[in-house]
């Protein structure tokens, strides 16, 4: 596809870690890395501005919601939702597939599409996998997502077969539908913890030749072990050639897992949700920033940062913001955890291309001590 493509500059010669650049239709941006989440066309408490000078390339808005509040056709007029939001990086919108999970109490699946309740106002709203295309056409973004199911965890093989073969008909549904030659549309591997499913669904998505490939149902509740499994069996089978995005990841351990075995694209909300209740990511690990200790601590929160909060304020004062319930610490906070997560992928590409990103990773984890709970 003209205008979208990637390019691999490096493998890791001890791992499928591969280092590149992304071109897009709003710049190239370096992979492997994390993107930040701006569901409602901003990322909670942070300026564009503010998330560019984090060192972001790619962040997402969310369709479903978009769709909601304002419609797609108020971001249409605005130009899209690089002009709307005033961000002229890269944007990823999914597609709503991850609602059909999160709003499982509140919809309805059939062969036709997903029928919900919105939470707005109660009314219906119904997603077929052409209308969450036309819905994203609409909004204009660089990079979106094909219309899927999002499966729960655990589930019975026999459903996520079912699921599985709909929601590769659904990819085929939206291909069809999809229009515009400025957008790269990615194929979602389903599958659930089944091997031969996932296989299947990544051989099949492989064969309808995508701009580039996510991995879904991942990080829903299922042990590490089991999401590591996944992720290596979506893989297998995945063009190499293609960007490889796992979608809904934000845990230390599980970028770079993901990075080891070759995935390019990670995005979630974990680093400004922790940031918005006090707790902070460090390069010496998570601290709590509203515990007594850092009444009087007026040393920068992570030395080892260069974010604007680490340069600029210490824990003395980020405590004090928290305990009296200012937006200006959760602004703050959500800076350094962004910011921390894009230095750790900067960090990853550094040691892909010096063929050290095993002991890149054994560092990370070293200095978190047990890498559970990150």
């Amino acid at each position: 596809m003209q205008g979208f493509s990637l390019e691999i500059k490096h493998i890791d010669a001890k791992t499928g870690a591969r280092y590149g650049v992304l071109h897009t239709w709003h710049g190239d941006v370096e992979v492997p890395m994390f993107m930040p989440v701006g569901t409602n066309a901003t990322v909670k408490t942070l300026s564009p501005e503010q998330v560019a000078a984090c060192g972001s390339g790619v962040i997402l808005a969310n369709t479903y919601h978009l769709h909601l509040r304002p419609g797609e056709e108020i971001v249409k007029k605005a130009g899209g939702l690089h002009e709307f939001m005033n961000y002229h990086g890269p944007i990823l919108t999914d597609s709503g597939g991850f609602q059909v999970f999160s709003l499982s109490s509140r919809r309805k699946i059939t062969e036709e599409g997903v029928t919900f309740r919105n939470e707005i106002d109660g009314g219906k709203e119904f997603f077929s996998p052409e209308e969450a295309i036309r819905i994203e056409e609409a909004l204009g973004a660089d990079i979106i997502m094909s219309f899927d199911e999002c499966i729960p965890y655990p589930a019975s093989k026999e459903y996520v077969a079912k699921s599985t073969e709909r929601t590769l008909r659904w990819a085929a549904r939206g291909l069809k539908a999809h229009t515009r030659q400025d957008q790269a549309l990615f194929g979602i591997v389903q599958g659930g913890e089944f091997q031969d499913l996932r296989y299947h669904a990544a051989q099949e998505l492989a064969k309808m030749d995508f701009p580039g490939y996510s991995i879904g149902g991942t990080s829903i509740g299922e042990p590490k072990e089991v999401c590591y499994r996944m992720i290596q069996d979506a893989i297998r089978f995945l063009p190499p050639e293609k960007p490889r995005y796992l979608m809904g990841v934000g845990s230390i351990d599980y970028i770079l897992e993901g990075i080891q075995n070759g995935v390019d694209m990670f995005d979630c909300v974990l680093p400004t949700r922790l940031a918005r209740h006090g707790a902070l990511m460090t390069s010496h690990g998570r601290i709590n920033i509203q515990r007594a200790q850092y009444k009087e601590d007026f040393t920068p929160l992570d030395p080892e940062c260069d974010c604007y909060t680490c340069t600029h304020y210490t824990k003395a004062y980020l405590h004090h913001l928290y305990k009296a319930g200012e937006d200006f610490g959760k602004t703050l906070n959500s800076i350094h955890n962004i910011r921390f997560l894009i230095r750790l992928v900067e960090g990853a590409r550094k040691a892909i291309q010096e063929d050290r990103f095993l002991e890149y990773k054994e560092a990370i984890y070293a200095a978190y001590g047990d890498k559970r709970g990150f």
